[in-house]
């Protein structure tokens, strides 16, 4: 048997190894199409898959469930559970989107990035002012513009800091951070935090504190929140002054009509005379009879008449 084949009338080494590298590179760009289309079906599955949890976790009207009336006035079921969570939740993303609206109101300012927007009433120009934009494409005015443009770093701090704060809180630390840097006006945040708690925060709490500071405060910018709010606190306590005592003296009318009661007392006693202090003792003991509620009773109505 010879070693020598003929395909297709060819008979030399340089034709087989020719068909034989074609096969190759057949098969090598048969491997190639099919991963490429293996990939791009699973490029397609993935991108379908981030869309559907994009959807999910997008806000929006339509994960807000409708009012409706409740079927009684006792606990709520699972399903209204589940209805105040997201309404809870919805109405908490303002805390969010007042900065992020100041944010982007702030870097088209700074950015010029509304120039080349053309005017919606007027086509024939573009907008001069990031204000201009504002009002006339979503109504926000200029005031407002300018509010939402001071708070939103402050706020986006405060919301990385785990507090979620409204607007209107954030509006009385604007001028602080003006004068003293953001991290004096985070500190003082955290001053009442440390103060009242967290759920307990105020606008009007924080517009008190910010009143207690002293005038020729300084603050550097560099400190930890933490630790300008421990400044804070300790200027605060210096600039109080000491409370005083509350008086423990009886009104003159009243000293005379006690001595002239222990007066009878000390007649009914057959005693000579009874002190003003053993009146007062024998009175609080009686007050704090738990089992004698005569006089607690008596002074429960007369403060009740005094009002």
């Amino acid at each position: 048997m010879s070693d020598e084949y003929e395909i297709d009338g060819w008979d030399d080494d340089e034709a087989t190894q020719a068909a034989a590298n074609s096969l190759v590179s057949t098969s090598k760009r048969a491997a190639k199409e099919r991963q490429a289309a293996t990939g791009k079906a699973l490029a397609r599955q993935i991108e379908a898959a981030a869309a559907a949890a994009a959807a999910a976790a997008r806000p929006g009207l339509d994960k807000i469930p409708d009012p409706v009336e409740p079927d009684s006035d006792g606990d709520l079921t699972a399903e209204e559970e589940q209805r105040l969570a997201a309404c809870v939740e919805g109405v908490e993303l303002l805390s969010t989107a007042y900065w992020v609206a100041g944010k982007s109101l702030d870097t088209m300012a700074v950015g010029r990035l509304f120039r080349k927007l053309p005017h919606r009433l007027e086509p024939a120009r573009c907008y001069a002012t990031i204000e201009e934009w504002a009002d006339v494409e979503h109504g926000i005015r200029q005031s407002r513009c300018s509010k939402l443009r001071a708070g939103w770093e402050l706020g986006e701090v405060l919301n990385a800091h785990g507090h979620k704060v409204p607007e209107g809180q954030v509006r009385e630390l604007v001028p602080l951070k003006n004068r003293h840097g953001l991290k004096a006006a985070v500190g003082v945040y955290q001053l009442v935090v440390n103060a009242v708690g967290a759920e307990k925060v105020t606008a009007e709490r924080i517009r008190e504190t910010v009143r207690l500071l002293p005038g020729d405060l300084a603050l550097s910018d560099e400190d930890d929140a933490q630790l300008i709010a421990q400044t804070l606190t300790s200027a605060i306590e210096a600039a109080e002054p000491p409370q005083p005592k509350p008086s423990t003296t009886l009104p003159a009318d009243l000293k005379r009509d006690v001595d002239r009661r222990a007066v009878a007392l000390a007649d009914r006693l057959d005693r000579r005379r009874i002190d003003r202090q053993e009146v007062l003792g024998h009175l609080l003991a009686a007050f704090a009879d738990e089992k004698d509620s005569r006089v607690f009773d008596a002074v429960a109505d007369r403060m009740k008449k005094a009002g």
